[in-house]
């Protein structure tokens, strides 16, 4: 009896040392929220300041991060396209693959002229897009994308609340990870590391 119970003692803690061994030997986690396989932000149709139109297949074999924002933001959108630039530049050589998308919710004021300045002061690389007249609703939709117009003093002084994070995707175009505000320049370039190698 007692043998019984000592040996079905000794083979739960084989069990539970392969089961730890196992889970020690997984994959390294991301540092931003794993979104893989996500049935939103699949994919885009729009024109980038060049005025060529875009879709993800276009950078097939780059890493891609797609942020939503506008070129007046006083403090979200430069820190977070700030950090995509040092992002990039912490990859080394890896960096040329790497594309760095910005994506306007002020068509308004946005202009291509405006956001080809905007996006070259991070990076050279980086291609600002825009949505056609009444097709920006639908496309922030599918990427669960949350912005709005906030009236200012005058007509023109108008700012715009938005959705503050962004969606990162893999060489091969698959939506991946979503990089929240404010985690660094660090974090995304360690997720992209791994995305990059993989």
């Amino acid at each position: 009896m007692v043998n019984t119970l000592s040996r079905r003692r000794l083979v739960l803690a084989a069990a539970g040392s392969l089961a730890l061994a196992a889970c020690s030997e997984s994959p390294k986690a991301f540092k931003a929220i794993d979104i893989t396989g996500a049935d939103y932000a699949t994919g885009f149709s729009l024109t980038d300041h060049n005025g060529q139109k875009r879709t993800l297949a276009d950078f097939k074999g780059k890493a891609v991060v797609v942020f939503f924002g506008f070129t007046q933001c006083p403090d979200v959108c430069p820190t977070s396209m700030a950090e995509l630039a040092q992002a990039k530049q912490m990859l080394g050589p890896d960096g040329e693959r790497l594309q760095g998308l910005f994506i306007t919710v002020d068509p308004e004021r946005d202009t291509p002229e405006v956001m080809k300045q905007y996006v070259a002061n991070f990076d050279p690389s980086f291609l600002a897009l825009y949505a056609a007249p009444g097709e920006l609703e639908a496309v922030a939709k599918s990427f669960k994308v949350y912005y709005k117009k906030v009236e200012g003093k005058t007509p023109t002084s108008y700012t715009m609340d938005h959705s503050a994070g962004s969606y990162v995707y893999d060489p091969q175009g698959r939506i991946r990870l979503y990089h929240r505000y404010g985690s660094g320049a660090q974090a995304l370039a360690d997720d992209l590391k791994i995305l990059l190698k993989g």
